[in-house]
């Protein structure tokens, strides 16, 4: 039985201007992801990259071409019922700032239980607990503490990147989109949530896929690199294979592992 839980068949990103015609970001992409693996996509600004997720998470059509996911919908099922199932399917974490006013941290992470809770959207202790789980493991202390019931806009940009990466936990879903979740992080916490994402990817069999430019970290933890060239298309393979053909220097333009130019 194949452990495919994302793959794509000659897919083609971009945007639908407002005159009716397409911007193509990237073209025929071809690749497939595994359970329990992390992946992160590397590539220089504008290759694709956040565009590629939003594509994956069903916030924007791809222009041409096709992807699937492990868990397949049936045609037949309502637009409200399919929302909600890919809730379940797929959780994302972009790099927009959000502004909630009068919003508890507590209340963002629980925006993640919610297709899980009852019309009334009432949670259960067992999905208080998820909560509770959730913050601890991107580094904050036990929920009893002050930071459960703070406001999420108190907060600096960096603790507000990991209460929505603790979101995305309490989501539990089989596939994670993350994009570039340690921005805004110390050195600490970038290798906390990275070392986190992908001990989810080993031992629970998620699907984990990173857009970052952490390319120390990136090359030190993931399982894969997919990197992205601008125009021209992906490399998906590990990051020894991908430095020994001299993948990088093509997708950058330049030795980014001589950052010097020393010949």
């Amino acid at each position: 039985m194949s452990n495919v839980s994302i793959s794509t068949n000659k897919l083609c990103i971009g945007y639908r201007t407002a005159s009716g015609g397409e911007h193509v970001v990237q073209t025929d992409l071809d690749f497939a992801l595994q359970q329990g693996e992390m992946v992160c996509m590397l590539g220089p600004n504008g290759c694709g990259k956040s565009t590629l997720l939003r594509t994956l998470a069903g916030l924007q059509p791809p222009l041409n071409g096709e992807f699937s996911l492990t868990a397949q919908r049936s045609n037949s099922e309502t637009v409200s019922h399919l929302t909600a199932q890919r809730s379940k399917d797929i959780a994302l974490v972009l790099t927009e700032r959000l502004s909630m006013d009068n919003t508890t941290v507590h209340d963002v992470v629980a925006m993640g239980r919610y297709p899980y809770t009852s019309f009334l959207g009432g949670l259960t202790e067992a999905d208080e607990t998820i909560i509770n789980n959730s913050l601890e493991k991107v580094g904050f202390e036990n929920r009893k503490s002050k930071i459960e019931n703070s406001f999420f806009n108190a907060h600096s940009d960096g603790e507000k990147q990991r209460i929505l990466i603790a979101k995305a936990l309490a989501q539990q879903t089989p596939i994670i989109l993350l994009d570039e979740p340690t921005a805004h992080l110390d050195l600490p916490h970038r290798i906390l949530i990275l070392r986190l994402l992908r001990q989810l990817a080993h031992e629970q069999g998620k699907t984990v896929l990173i857009s970052t430019h952490e390319l120390d970290l990136a090359l030190a933890l993931s399982d894969r690199i997919l990197l992205m060239t601008p125009g021209k298309g992906i490399q998906l393979d590990t990051a020894e294979n991908l430095k020994k053909a001299d993948a990088f220097t093509s997708a950058f333009g330049m030795d980014i592992f001589n950052p010097l130019g020393e010949q």
